[in-house]
């Protein structure tokens, strides 16, 4: 077998593996990135490096990798956008977690979002009880958007489990 269609289909296999695996372990696990993920991330990187691109440690080798990752995500990204089924297959939903102050306990709990980092995020948003909230989402990139009741809308931005310390840094 030709060399490079050997590191083309390897890359595909880890592409569509690890877009199983994130849409698994859920979009919860996008937003939480704390040292720990980084870590999964740099190890992942390098654990499957050599099932893309097996013996072949090329320039053309890793280049003939990228290519395919990056025409595999353009891809993916088209076709989500062009077929709702496959957008659903592959992206969860945004989930209600609060509407007109009532809290959806059964939701909190399945996505383990807890008391405590949900009063963070409407403190993040200007909002001081759950009474107060319309309407609190976790969006599918793993936000959590909060709409207050009041006649002026607060616009902000909320990243869960965002570490302080690195915003102290900066």
């Amino acid at each position: 077998m030709n060399a490079y269609f050997d590191i083309i289909l390897r890359s595909a296999a880890v592409y569509v593996f690890m877009i199983a695996a994130l849409r698994i372990f859920g979009k919860k696990e996008l937003s939480q990135l704390n040292t720990a993920d980084i870590i999964l991330i740099l190890l992942i990187s390098n654990s499957v490096q050599n099932a893309m691109v097996g013996p072949d440690t090329s320039l053309w080798g890793g280049l003939a990798a990228a290519t395919v990752l990056f025409a595999l995500n353009f891809g993916f990204k088209k076709l989500m956008r062009k077929s709702k089924w496959f957008g659903n297959l592959i992206q969860d939903k945004a989930q209600v977690l609060i509407h007109n102050g009532k809290l959806d306990f059964k939701q909190l709990s399945e996505l383990d979002i807890s008391n405590d980092e949900l009063k963070e995020a409407i403190r993040e948003h200007g909002v001081e009880h759950f009474s107060d909230v319309k309407l609190a989402i976790l969006e599918p990139d793993g936000n959590i958007s909060i709409i207050s009741g009041e006649a002026r809308l607060r616009q902000t931005h909320f990243k869960r489990k965002h570490n302080r310390k690195n915003l102290t840094a900066l």
